[in-house]
C-alpha cells in the first residue's frame, strides 16, 4: 500500500512539473525565450501550431494588463474594442483554417528546386540565422505595407485601434499574409521551410505584448530590441509617429535604415488611422479600405496616375513624391475616441454570445483537420458573421436587430442536430438561441428597445 501510494504521489508530482515546465515555455515563446535544441523540426509539417497554442496565454496577459491599468488609474482596455480586436484575431485565424497554410507552398517549392546552399536542419546556427533572417525581412515587409497603398489597405486594419494595448497586437489582417509573403522568399534560397515557419510564428508572438501603455521602458534594451516605448510611436497618428519603427523583434534595423524615432516624453501619442473610420464592426474594418483605394483609381484617367494610386504611398497624389508631401500630412494632436455606451444587460448578452462563439472557434480548430473543406467554410462563415452581427451591435447599427434575430434563429434551427449527440447541451444551447430570437423579434417590432447610456467623459 505504502508503495501504491509513494508511485501516486510521485506520477501527480511528475504530472505536475510537466505541466508547469510546458506553461513557462508557453509564456517564454510570447518573449522570444525558447531553447533551440527544443525548436528544430526537420519538416514543416512537424511545426506546432505556436500562434494558435498561445491563445490561452493571450487572454491572460490582457486581463493583467487591464488590472494593472486600472491600478494605475487608467480605463484600462475597453469591452467594445478589446473584443473587436480578438474578432480580428478569429478571423485571421478562420483564414487560415481555410487555405490550410497554402501560402507557405511557394516558398517550400523554391527551397527545394533552388536552393544555394543546405544549412542543416539540426544544427543551432541555422536556428539562428532563420531568427535574424526572418526578422530582417519583417523590417521591409512591415515597411513596404506602410509604403505601398494596397498594401496598407490591408495593414490599416491593424491600426485601426483608438487605444493600445495587447489586443491590438492579435487585431491583424486577414489578406496580410498573402500580400506580405513576398518579402520572405529570399530566404527560401538558404532557410529551411521548417524553420521559417516556426520563427515566423515566434515574430509575432513577440510583437503581442509589446502593445501596451502599461511598460514605461526596458532599459538599455530599448538600443537593441523593439520594445512598448518603440512600438507606441509606430502606432501614433501624430506626425513625428508616421512611417517610423517597422521592426519586429529587433530595432536594429530602424536605427540602420533610418527609420527610427524615440518616444517624445510628456507629448500624448493619438492612436488610430489619420482619417478614423470608427466602427467595432471586424468585416468592415477588414474592407472599407480596399473600397477606398479602388474608388481612389477610378478617380484618375492616367494609367499612370492609376498605377500609382494602387503601388505608390497612402499619401501619394499626382504632383507629389513617392510617400506624399510631408507639409501636408496632418498632425493629430487631440481626438475624442469612438464609443458607443450600451446598457449593462446588453454588453453582458454580448459577451455570453461571443463566449459561446469562441467557444465555436477553438472546438474548430481542433476537429478542421478531420472535416471537409466543405464543413469547415460553412463553420467559418458562422463564426464570421457572428463576430460581424456582433459588432454591429456595439455599433447600436439600425440592421443590427433583424441580423442578429436572423442569426439566432439559423442557430436555434442547426443545433437540433447536437440534441442527437449531446441531448442536454444540444437542448440548452436551442433554448438559449431560441430566446434570443424571440427578444430581437420584439425589438425588430419596437415593443423593446436598446436606450444607449449617456455619453461618459
Amino acid at each position: 500500500m505504502a508503495a501504491d501510494m509513494s508511485f501516486a504521489n510521485a506520477t501527480i508530482e511528475s504530472g505536475l512539473s510537466q505541466m508547469v515546465t510546458t506553461h513557462l515555455k508557453g509564456v517564454g515563446r510570447l518573449f522570444y525565450i525558447h531553447s533551440p535544441k527544443d525548436t528544430l523540426y526537420e519538416r514543416q509539417e512537424d511545426v506546432p501550431n505556436f500562434f494558435r497554442q498561445s491563445w490561452p496565454y493571450f487572454l491572460i496577459f490582457m486581463v493583467l494588463e487591464h488590472i494593472v491599468l486600472r491600478l494605475k488609474g487608467r480605463k484600462g482596455i475597453r469591452l467594445n474594442d478589446g473584443i473587436t480586436s480578438i474578432s480580428h484575431g478569429v478571423m485571421q485565424e478562420c483564414g487560415r483554417l481555410v487555405w490550410r497554410g497554402a501560402e507557405s507552398y511557394l516558398y517550400t517549392w523554391i527551397y527545394t528546386n533552388f536552393r544555394i546552399v543546405e544549412l542543416p536542419w539540426d544544427h543551432t546556427l541555422t536556428w539562428y540565422a532563420a531568427a535574424i533572417g526572418v526578422d530582417f525581412c519583417y523590417y521591409w515587409m512591415h515597411r513596404a505595407c506602410h509604403e505601398v497603398h494596397i498594401l496598407w489597405a490591408q495593414h490599416q486594419v491593424h491600426h485601426t485601434s483608438e487605444d493600445f494595448n495587447m489586443g491590438v497586437g492579435i487585431r491583424q489582417s486577414v489578406l496580410q499574409g498573402w500580400c506580405g509573403f513576398i518579402f520572405y522568399l529570399p530566404l527560401a534560397l538558404a532557410i529551411p521551410p521548417a524553420q521559417f515557419v516556426m520563427h515566423h510564428q515566434f515574430s509575432y508572438l513577440y510583437m503581442f505584448w509589446i502593445h501596451t501603455e502599461a511598460i514605461k521602458s526596458l532599459g538599455p534594451l530599448e538600443y537593441v530590441l523593439n520594445t512598448p516605448s518603440h512600438h507606441r510611436v509606430h502606432h501614433g497618428s501624430n506626425k513625428y509617429c508616421l512611417d517610423v519603427n517597422y521592426g519586429g523583434v529587433l530595432i536594429i534595423w530602424d536605427r540602420m535604415f533610418g527609420t527610427f524615432k524615440p518616444e517624445i516624453d510628456k507629448m500624448e501619442i493619438i492612436y488610430g488611422l489619420i482619417y478614423n473610420q470608427p466602427s467595432f464592426n471586424p468585416l468592415y474594418l477588414q474592407s472599407f479600405y480596399t473600397r477606398y483605394v479602388i474608388e481612389k483609381v477610378q478617380s484618375y484617367n492616367k494609367l499612370s496616375d492609376k498605377l500609382k494610386a494602387v503601388f505608390w504611398g497612402p499619401s501619394w497624389e499626382p504632383g507629389t513624391p513617392r510617400l506624399g508631401n510631408d507639409d501636408d500630412k496632418m498632425d493629430i494632436l487631440s481626438r475624442e475616441k469612438y464609443d458607443v455606451h450600451l446598457p449593462f444587460w446588453c454588453n453582458l448578452y454580448l459577451v455570453t454570445h461571443y463566449a459561446v462563439v469562441f467557444y465555436g472557434f477553438f472546438d474548430l480548430t481542433g476537429r478542421y483537420i478531420g472535416m471537409t473543406p466543405i464543413s469547415v467554410l460553412i463553420f467559418v462563415f458562422y463564426i464570421i458573421a457572428s463576430l460581424t452581427i456582433i459588432g454591429m451591435v456595439f455599433d447600436n447599427s439600425k440592421y443590427a436587430p433583424i441580423l442578429e434575430a436572423l442569426r439566432c434563429s439559423a442557430l436555434a434551427f442547426f443545433t437540433r442536430s447536437i440534441t442527437t449527440t449531446n441531448p442536454g447541451f444540444g437542448t440548452a444551447l436551442q433554448f438559449f438561441y431560441v430566446l434570443s430570437a424571440m427578444f430581437w423579434c420584439l425589438h425588430t417590432l419596437k415593443l423593446l428597445e436598446i436606450k444607449k447610456k449617456t455619453k461618459e467623459e
